[in-house]
């Protein structure tokens, strides 16, 4: 598995090898990266995502797995998998020859938020295998879902890639990110690599509406979280980006589709903005260094 910024490397590197031996291994790349891409095609295509592809045009999947190099052979952990949306891609695509992971914040770390919604915790948890392998068609086995405070020790050093969608304001302002993110942080092999897509709040926004309690957080203050927590920033993306998201409303990103918290009334207006505005960011272990690395 190699990491990230050795595939930025790829295109000099194939020009070295073309200029010294001809372009005897340009057919076998191309094949593979075009199956690839095909298989992820057939998975954002398929049935099972008919209600969910109007959101594609948001939440750019294919675009934005391309860019945090995930691949069909890889392990990877979903976080917080919610109600799916991305599960129904990443599970197709990465089943049958790598493994598919689910970890959520466990019932405990949200006791403040009261009785009821640490019970819909709990059961969304301990559900998750059984529903998503009916819905998907693919065993239960192959579907775990985890407790961020309770992850097999067998599975730290083993993956490829954390992908964490649209949560990071939920871990800061409950304020359990920092014992999520090290929970997290074990299970990454050395070259392993943590994808964050993110609502993004403006670079000079008071810093009481970019604590994650309206949904957005600074780029800079993440970064600098992941940071704290021995991460280097390897690569950010625009592939998510809203320029029209102005980022300053008084109920938050939940005034935009697909939430619309003001309501009917308001739905047009905020149709023509579109979904939030989101910092799409790709960070590697510190001491990890930049060459490639096998797995």
């Amino acid at each position: 598995m190699r990491n990230y910024l050795a595939l930025m490397a790829l295109p000099l590197l194939a020009l070295t090898a073309c200029e010294q031996a001809g372009t005897e291994a340009e057919p076998t790349e191309q094949g593979a990266e075009a199956e690839a891409n095909a298989a992820l095609d057939a998975v954002l295509a398929a049935d099972l995502r008919a209600d969910d592809k109007a959101r594609d045009e948001y939440r750019n999947p294919a675009e934005t797995l391309a860019f945090f190099g995930v691949e069909a052979d890889d392990t990877v952990i979903e976080y917080a998998p919610g109600g799916g949306w991305y599960t129904r891609i990443l599970a197709p695509y990465v089943t049958e020859n790598g493994s598919y992971v689910a970890v959520g914040f466990a019932p405990e770390a949200a006791e403040s938020l009261g009785e009821d919604f640490m019970a819909r915790v709990r059961e969304g948890g301990e559900t998750f295998a059984a529903k998503q392998s009916e819905s998907l068609g693919i065993d239960a086995e192959k579907l775990p879902f985890h407790f961020g405070n309770a992850i097999p020790a067998d599975l730290n050093g083993q993956v490829d890639r954390v992908l964490i969608f649209r949560m990071m304001h939920n871990l800061m302002r409950w304020g359990i990110a920092d014992g999520e993110i090290e929970a997290l942080k074990a299970t990454l092999k050395p070259d392993g690599m943590i994808g964050i897509v993110q609502h993004r709040a403006k670079a000079d926004a008071p810093a009481d509406y970019a604590d994650g309690n309206k949904g957005y957080l600074k780029q800079a203050d993440l970064v600098a979280f992941m940071e704290k927590h021995g991460f280097e920033l390897a690569a950010e993306s625009e592939v998510n980006a809203n320029p029209n998201d102005t980022a300053d409303y008084e109920k938050g990103v939940w005034t935009l589709p697909p939430s619309y918290a003001e309501g009917e009334e308001s739905k047009k207006k905020y149709d023509a903005i579109g979904e939030s505005d989101r910092m799409t960011l790709l960070f590697k272990l510190a001491d990890a260094g930049d060459g490639e690395t096998e797995s």
